[in-house]
């Protein structure tokens, strides 16, 4: 029986990385070896265990053989005779398919160590295309690594886009794509994720709104990019510099999904693209049975994002509707979220990376001035019911319209 540290931890270290994770292979064991010595099974489909004092997941070196579709589909041996180099080859990039013993020497059968150094992300064998969540998480990486110049190996991106081909991105369940989607998102180059996606056509089977947006134009007075793709991905990358929060993140993928959806012959414009948008944004949130949270902030977004923008323009009642509309008196949480992504929007354009984006300190500025009016004092003359509703309403807009003025 002999334990090795394998994936992430290896590779992290290797290349200087924080890692968190620490994951182990027991080869020459059984699950009755493992339990005798205190270890706590939690493995359904086949053996991992958790160390009795660190909790480290400990899996007993094992084979697969693909006999369905999914990442699901696969028949597992466990066996004390399973060498480290058998289990090694079962994993998905040469980068995570190495292991280290006691001593700390590296075991490397699949030139993983070649491959970091050459910043490539390459599958280790053939049977990288039996599991399709694959196609995600070698994307998730290119996201993770882009800054130290990692790309994805052409043959490892040849075979994602057999896998897409033969329609196994099908057969993965809703909540495990909306997983690695949902770490990508965190990464440091979440548009990465976007990008390796589109080049093996997962983007189209998984997120057809938003791969619908490449080659669509934009109006170069506006956007001197042009392309509404290009776009999404500068503002994807802005909110990432925003901030970490995934569902910011999420809101600024889809904020301009309407686009996509315009007909060719109003081109460039996009008339009322924030209300063509909605139900493109429902239908996506649907379909990746997002959390709650991502899609109103994601629906928020698309659907106020450019009253934002005209902020200053706008007289009391429309800013009254855009605070209300953003949930900004009761979640000024997901108001300053809703924020972050007006300015990685305004900001993710060519030319206008560094711009300011006062409109943010505008509106909450208004929104403490429509906070400031006391229900209290006008119960107390009298009003209430609908009348008070809309006593309440008529000052927070003559306040805001006051506002507006001395902003000229």
């Amino acid at each position: 029986m002999k334990t090795y540290l394998v994936g992430g931890a290896v590779r992290d270290a290797l290349l200087g990385y924080p890692c968190s994770e620490r994951d182990w292979v027991v080869v020459g064991a059984t699950p009755d070896n493992m339990l005798q010595l205190g270890y706590q099974q939690v493995g359904k489909d086949f053996p991992v265990f958790l160390h009795p004092e660190t909790k480290d997941e400990h899996a007993l070196a094992r084979t697969e053989r693909k006999q369905g579709h999914g990442y699901t589909g696969f028949a597992v041996h466990c066996d004390p005779a399973v060498t480290l180099e058998e289990d090694l080859v079962r994993r998905d990039l040469t980068i995570n398919a190495m292991a280290q013993d006691e001593t700390g020497a590296i075991v490397d059968p699949y030139g993983g160590q070649r491959d970091l150094q050459a910043r490539v992300l390459r599958h280790v064998s053939e049977a990288f295309i039996e599991d399709p969540l694959r196609v995600l998480r070698t994307a998730r990486f290119a996201a993770r690594y882009a800054h130290l110049g990692f790309t994805v190996a052409p043959e490892t991106l040849a075979l994602m886009s057999d896998i897409v081909r033969q329609g196994e991105l099908a057969h993965l369940p809703a909540e495990r794509v909306w997983v690695e989607m949902q770490r990508a998102l965190g990464e440091r180059n979440p548009d990465i994720f976007i990008t390796v996606l589109r080049g093996c056509g997962a983007l189209r089977a998984l997120l057809p709104e938003v791969d619908a947006l490449f080659g669509v134009p934009q109006s170069p007075q506006h956007h001197p990019e042009v392309d509404t793709g290009l776009h999404t991905l500068m503002v994807l990358q802005k909110s990432a510099l925003l901030t970490p929060a995934a569902d910011v993140r999420f809101a600024a993928l889809l904020h301009d999904v309407g686009k996509g959806v315009t007909p060719e012959a109003e081109w460039p414009r996009h008339i009322a693209h924030e209300h063509r948008g909605l139900p493109l944004v429902r239908a996506a949130c649907s379909r990746l049975r997002t959390p709650n949270q991502y899609r109103d902030l994601a629906l928020q977004v698309c659907e106020f994002h450019l009253l934002c923008h005209r902020a200053y323009e706008l007289r009391g009642k429309t800013l009254l509707k855009l605070l209300r509309g953003t949930g900004a008196l009761r979640q000024p949480e997901r108001f300053e979220a809703f924020l972050l992504v007006c300015e990685a929007d305004a900001r993710g354009r060519a030319g206008s990376e560094q711009s300011a984006y006062s409109q943010s300190a505008y509106l909450r500025e208004a929104l403490q001035l429509i906070l400031s009016v006391n229900a209290k004092t006008l119960m107390a003359q009298g009003l209430g019911g609908k009348a008070l509703g809309n006593a309440i309403t008529a000052e927070q807009t003559r306040l805001l319209d006051v506002m507006r003025l001395e902003h000229r």
